[in-house]
C-alpha cells in the first residue's frame, strides 16, 4: 500500500490543483472518506465541510439514495452517445427541470459542467440573434464583480479588472460592464441605482445580444448580495432593447438562497438559465442550459437549423440518473426550513465578528455566510486554524465564507462558525 508521504510527494511534484503554483504549490490535505457533512482526513481527523465541495454537495456525502441511483444505473449503462440516441434518465431529468423552473423555460440542453453551460448560453444568445436577423448583436452586458467560469466565453463576462481572469485581457472578447449592484436585499429601493445600467443599454443596446448575471448572489467574484429589484429593472431593459436575459444559477440554483432558484426572489424569468453544481448533489459533473420556446425555435428556424454544440458526454446516463435522485431527495425534504435555519444560525454565530478590527462586513443569505476582511488572507496559515478547530473552510482573497450542506446539524454549524471566528481572530492586528 502506498504511504501517505509517497502520495503527497507525488501530488506535490506532478498534480496541478486549482489556482495553484507548480513551483511552490500550496499544501493539500489527504481525504480518506466523506460521510454526512464531514470529511475524514488521513490520520483519522474529521472536519465539518463548510464548502459543500465548492457548493455542490447539498445533501452531504455518501448519501444512500444517490449511491443507489449510481449503482443501479451503472448496471444498465454508464454512458451512451446522445447524438441520435436518447435514454430514460435524461428524459426524466429534463422532465424534472422543466417542471421546477419558471414555466417559459421549456427546452433543456444537457452539458458537462457549469462553465460549459455558460458557453452554451452565450452561443445560444449569439446564434438566436443571428437567426432573427440581428447580426450586429455580438456583445454581452453584465455587472462587475461577476464570475461565470474559467473557459474562454465564460471568462469574457467575468470582471475584467478585479476578477480572476485579468491576465487574459486583450485576448478575450470585450463586452460591456456596468458597476455591480450596491443595494442589498431588504435595503430601501432607489430607482437611481440603475441609472448607469440604463445609460449602458441606451448607448449599446442595438449591439447587445444578451445580458448575463448571477441573480441575487454574485459568487466567486466577491460574494455580493443584491436587491431583487435590480433583476426586475434588468428584465425590463432587456425587453425594451431586444436583448436576451441569461441567469447564471450554477451556484444559486436548487435552494441555496432560500428559493429553489434565485430569480424567484424577483419574480422574473430569464430567456436562458444555467444550472450546475448541486444538480447532481455533488456526486459527479453535469450541467444544464434551459431556454424559452422563443429562443429554441428562433435558433432552429433559420440556417443551419440546428444549435451548434454537442459535448461527447452530453446527457450522461449516470449523471442524469443521480441528478434525478438528487432533485427528488431535495424536493421530498424540508429544504426551505433547513436553509432558513442555517441562515439564522450563521447570522447569530458570526455576528460577534462584526466589530472585529479586521472585518469590513458580515453578511448572510440562505445557506451562505460571508465575512469580508480588510485585507487578503494567507490561505495555508488561516487554513491550519480552521483544521485545528474541526472545520474545512477555504477562503479566497479577502473573504472567509461557508456554504454548507443543507443537512448540516446545529452542532456542526456551531463548529463552522466557531472556526471562522478563530480564524479571523488569528489574523491579529491590521
Amino acid at each position: 500500500m502506498t504511504s501517505t508521504r509517497e502520495l503527497l510527494d507525488f501530488d506535490r511534484a506532478h498534480i496541478w490543483h486549482p489556482y495553484t503554483s507548480m513551483v511552490d504549490p500550496a499544501p493539500v490535505h489527504l481525504v480518506r472518506r466523506a460521510d454526512g457533512c464531514q470529511l475524514e482526513l488521513d490520520g483519522g481527523q474529521r472536519v465539518v465541510d463548510g464548502m459543500s465541495s465548492w457548493w455542490c454537495a447539498i445533501h452531504g456525502y455518501n448519501v444512500p439514495e444517490l449511491n443507489r441511483a449510481l449503482v443501479e444505473q451503472a448496471e444498465r449503462m454508464a454512458h451512451v452517445m446522445f447524438g441520435g440516441l436518447t435514454h430514460e434518465p435524461a428524459i426524466e431529468l429534463c422532465r424534472r427541470l422543466v417542471a421546477l423552473t419558471p414555466e417559459p423555460l421549456q427546452h433543456v440542453f444537457l452539458c458537462d459542467s457549469g462553465s460549459v453551460s455558460v458557453e452554451v448560453a452565450i452561443k445560444m444568445a449569439l446564434q438566436y440573434q443571428q437567426a432573427v436577423g440581428q447580426t450586429q448583436r455580438r456583445r454581452l452586458i453584465t455587472w462587475r464583480s461577476g464570475y461565470h467560469g474559467d473557459t474562454f466565453g465564460a471568462m469574457s463576462v467575468c470582471d475584467p479588472v478585479g476578477g480572476m481572469h485579468a491576465l487574459f485581457r486583450g485576448v478575450l472578447p470585450e463586452h460591456v460592464f456596468v458597476p455591480r449592484p450596491e443595494l442589498r436585499p431588504g435595503d430601501p429601493w432607489d430607482d437611481s441605482c440603475c441609472d448607469e445600467l440604463e445609460r449602458a443599454f441606451a448607448e449599446h443596446g442595438e449591439t447587445l445580444a444578451a445580458a448575463i448575471v448571477e441573480p441575487i448572489v454574485q459568487g466567486a467574484g466577491g460574494m455580493w448580495f443584491h436587491h431583487p429589484n435590480y433583476l426586475v429593472r434588468l428584465r425590463e431593459l432587456c425587453d425594451r432593447y431586444g436583448v436576451l436575459l441569461i441567469a447564471d444559477e450554477i451556484a444559486t440554483g436548487f435552494g441555496r438562497t432560500g428559493r429553489m432558484f434565485a430569480v424567484e426572489h424577483a419574480g422574473v424569468c430569464p430567456d436562458i438559465l444555467c444550472l450546475g453544481k448541486a444538480l447532481t448533489g455533488g456526486t459527479m459533473t453535469m450541467a444544464a442550459t434551459l431556454a424559452t420556446t422563443r429562443v429554441a425555435h428562433g435558433i432552429s428556424s433559420a440556417p443551419p437549423g440546428v444549435f451548434m454544440h454537442g459535448p461527447t458526454f452530453m446527457g450522461n446516463p449516470l449523471a442524469a440518473a443521480v441528478s434525478c435522485a438528487s432533485i427528488d431527495l431535495l424536493c421530498s425534504g424540508p429544504w426551505q426550513r433547513r436553509v432558513a435555519a442555517i441562515e439564522a444560525a450563521l447570522r447569530a454565530g458570526l455576528e460577534v465578528l462584526r466589530d472585529d478590527e479586521n472585518v469590513v462586513d458580515v453578511r448572510c443569505l440562505g445557506a451562505i455566510g460571508v465575512v469580508e476582511l480588510e485585507r487578503p488572507v494567507n490561505n495555508p496559515d488561516i487554513g491550519s486554524v480552521f483544521i485545528r478547530n474541526g472545520a474545512w473552510i477555504r477562503p479566497f482573497r479577502h473573504l472567509v465564507y461557508v456554504m454548507p450542506p443543507f443537512v448540516i446539524s446545529e452542532r456542526e454549524l456551531n463548529t463552522l462558525t466557531s472556526a471562522m471566528i478563530a480564524g479571523v481572530r488569528s489574523l491579529g492586528s491590521t
